[in-house]
Parts: C-alpha cells; structure tokens; sequence
C-alpha cells in the first residue's frame, strides 16, 4: 500500500520561508514523478512544482524563482522549499506520485502566509 506523508506546513509571516517534505512508502520511488499541489479556500487545486525521475522540473509561474523542488531516493522523500512567501500562498499543500497511469495522494499540510 502506498503512503504519502507530508510534514513541514506552519504558519508564517509575509517574506519567510518554509520547507516542506512528503516521505512514500509502499512504492519504488525513484521511477515516480513526484509534484506538490496547492488548494486555497474555495478554489481548485493547483500545481505548484514537479520533478521526474529523471530530476527534470517544472513550475507554475506563480512560484518560479521562489520555490524550489528536489528529490532524495535514498530517504524516498520529496522537498519543496519556499522562500519569499506571500499571503496568497496560503493553501493546502499536496504531494502527489505518479507512475504509468497511477497516482497517489498525501493528506496535505497547511501553510498560512500572514501579511
């Protein structure tokens, strides 16, 4: 059974940084994508950043240059580090693994951006 657990959401005020992590069991990690998606109050749920099994990345617009993703195999751990955050990065933060047509969720961890 795989298990996505994310850790590392807080409360922070405007300009900080946070640094979250999503360890997997369950699953053989490094042939997985791994991403990390926010849902806002009363918006959809959105993708922040990925990484491919081959450390390829990519972000939203909205992040790029603040945020960066990164991947340890050996720790089965995925790392989203956040720096100059904003208030409207407030959301909950999803980790999500992917592999040939099967994905999985994490349960999600709030960060909340003070101004």
């Amino acid at each position: 059974q795989v298990q996505l657990v994310e850790s590392g959401g807080g409360l922070v005020q405007a300009g900080g940084s946070l640094r979250l992590s999503c360890v997997a069991s369950g699953t053989i990690f490094s042939a997985n994508a791994m991403g990390w998606y926010r849902q806002a109050p009363g918006k959809q749920r959105e993708l922040v950043a990925y990484i491919t099994s081959g450390d390829n990345r990519n972000y939203a617009d909205t992040v790029k240059g603040r945020f960066t993703i990164s991947r340890d195999n050996a720790k089965n751990t995925v790392f989203l580090q956040m720096n100059s955050l904003r208030p409207d990065d407030t959301a909950v933060y999803y980790c999500k693994s992917w592999r040939l047509g099967t994905e999985y969720w994490g349960q999600g961890t709030q960060v909340t951006v003070s101004s």
